[in-house]
């Protein structure tokens, strides 16, 4: 199904980004990081495609700083 989003762990979503387990919650607990979907106790995923998202608003960040 070509509409499903792919959904990662957040392990996965710390080696996309490179943050740490702690790094990605602190951004969570004040809305700067893709919201979680729950999938049970204590289980949770992000939608590949928001994380990605959320990874090339960093790149465009940094450039609009160069620039």
């Amino acid at each position: 199904m070509p509409d499903t989003p792919n959904l990662i762990s957040l392990n996965d979503a710390c080696r996309l980004t490179s943050l740490s387990r702690t790094a990605i919650n602190r951004w969570r607990g004040v809305g700067k990081f893709p919201k979680a979907v729950p999938l049970g106790d204590k289980r949770v995923a992000f939608v590949r495609a928001e994380v990605e998202d959320w990874i090339r608003d960093r790149i465009a960040d940094r450039n609009r700083e160069v620039a």
